[in-house]
């Protein structure tokens, strides 16, 4: 079979400069009856006739039919790779090559394309929503500069159905607290609670996705959802124009918030301005279907949304063991307990920003919550020195190098170094450091500190100016404001001759 360039060039040779057949056979090397079969077609192009061939393939098509249908109902992140079927029917027993699979792929989604358009898959119906009827939440992925460093970050987006507000916050990760923090927040900013939310499947809020719209909810965002008293409403898989609105919002918030690059010391200034923002684009954004700005039509519907009462306490609970060094262990970092807890189950619960730990009904001590920014930075220990104090209370000799110990403030490290320059000097600087656990903390500290002023940093002189602070008299000796007719006019003289005068007298003793 010839090619197309080589068919134009003869029936060129022979039509239009009337060469011979011998002519155009000895100069192409094909035969004159070849020649003269092309010249005679109609047909201005070769047709090439692939023969069908046995496949490798073949017994196995019909399975792979069926996992194509099963990955497209599937969201885009959970769908597998063509790789990763072609690995899964090596596990059955094929023994083709993945060119195959992938050909046989291709061709199974440009089939369903052209069903899916001869069924009118691209045909929809406007929607449209009663005020305080509804709003829609998705997230997106976003990067901004916190801090100098340029951070991919995790950005909530809650819009109302009806006005078409929006807010847009932003939050390292896509887990439950961030995305109870988010509802809070974005209920705060709207002025109050629709009665229904519209979201996708995430796994934050569906744990199993059923047939049709039966689902198996999260048992945490069905509490929140019960807790806000709203109704969820769930879009089939693969379905984002079901919330439409939102999916857009995420598009137009890419070019009217995150370009250029925002820049901001830390997460809440970055917050900060996310929300003055979205606020200000209401007032520019005209409706579209509803005469004004979409801040004209968020106020009419302001009253019929229910107001937004307490926050919902979004934490996830996780059991822990501290360890013996008093330490709880989290995403991969280490936060210190109470020793009276070492070796003993704790409840840790985790918000977006703080770390609380729970035992017995109580709550022990909360942390602020370190969430590394990439999976090769090594973990942190966040340590409260107050809580080793039992432990150096039976080892004071583990207050030297203690790490615990390295982030007391400044007055007590510098009090800690005159103590160890002398025998004994560990025992004093752990009493001293014990008596926060019976007192007030900057009571003690500034005990300390004027030791420390005076010249004299001992613990019997801490303890006298910490008892002087507490029964509320001076820290240091004061000129006492006597009355006039008791002011002293002439200064007494030191004289021991006087004793001695004493002692030449006959003195008479009783017998």
């Amino acid at each position: 079979m010839i090619d197309m360039a080589l068919l134009s060039v003869i029936r060129r040779w022979a039509f239009r400069e009337g060469m011979p057949i011998r002519e155009i056979s000895r100069r192409t090397g094909l035969s004159r009856n070849t020649i003269r079969k092309y010249l005679r077609s109609d047909e201005k192009e070769p047709l090439y006739r692939v023969p069908e061939r046995p496949s490798k393939l073949d017994p196995f098509a019909a399975k792979l039919s069926g996992w194509l249908k099963t990955e497209a109902s599937r969201s885009r992140k959970q769908r597998r790779t063509a790789r990763q079927m072609h690995t899964d029917l090596v596990l059955l027993g094929y023994d083709g090559s993945y060119g195959r699979v992938a050909a046989f792929i291709r061709s199974w989604k440009e089939d369903r394309q052209i069903q899916q358009q001869t069924t009118g898959r691209g045909t929809f119906v406007p929607l449209v929503f009663a005020p305080g009827e509804a709003f829609q939440f998705d997230w997106s992925e976003d990067w901004a500069v916190l801090g100098g460093e340029r951070v991919k970050l995790q950005v909530a987006h809650t819009k109302l159905s009806h006005s078409r507000v929006f807010v847009v916050r932003a939050y390292p990760l896509q887990t439950h607290e961030m995305l109870f923090d988010a509802h809070f927040h974005a209920f705060r900013v709207l002025g109050g609670i629709p009665g229904r939310g519209i979201y996708d499947n995430m796994k934050t809020a569906v744990d199993r996705v059923g047939s049709g719209k039966a689902r198996q909810v999260n048992g945490r965002f069905a509490a929140m959802a019960s807790h806000y008293l709203f109704d969820t409403t769930f879009c089939n898989p693969a379905s984002g124009w079901e919330k439409g609105q939102v999916e857009k919002n995420v598009q137009d918030a890419r070019r009217r918030l995150w370009q250029p690059l925002p820049s901001f010391a830390d997460l809440d200034g970055l917050n900060a301005w996310l929300e003055t923002r979205c606020i200000a684009a209401w007032k520019e954004i005209p409706h579209g279907e509803l005469p004004g700005t979409l801040a004209d039509a968020w106020t009419n519907e302001v009253p019929s949304l229910m107001p937004l009462g307490r926050p919902f306490d979004g934490f996830v609970e996780h059991t822990k063991r501290v360890s013996p060094t008093c330490l709880v262990h989290f995403e991969r970092n280490r936060y210190s307990v109470p020793a009276s807890l070492a070796n003993r189950p704790v409840s840790l619960r985790i918000y977006p920003q703080r770390i609380v730990v729970a035992a017995e009904g109580r709550i022990l001590c909360e942390h602020p919550r370190v969430i590394a920014r990439s999976h090769t930075m090594a973990g942190r220990t966040v340590y409260d020195w107050r809580h080793y104090l039992a432990v150096i209370q039976r080892k004071p000799g583990a207050l030297r190098n203690g790490a615990p110990f390295a982030e007391m403030p400044d007055a007590f490290r510098r009090l800690q170094g005159h103590l160890l320059k002398h025998p004994g000097g560990d025992r004093e600087m752990v009493e001293i450091l014990a008596l926060v656990l019976h007192h007030d903390e900057q009571a003690v500290l500034c005990a300390v500190e004027l030791a420390l002023d005076g010249g004299v940093p001992t613990k019997i002189h801490v303890l006298n100016i910490l008892h002087r602070l507490l029964d509320g008299k001076p820290s240091s000796v004061a000129t006492i404001d006597a009355p006039q007719a008791l002011v002293l006019r002439q200064e007494p003289k030191a004289d021991v001759e006087r004793y001695d005068a004493l002692r030449r007298k006959a003195v008479r003793h009783a017998s």
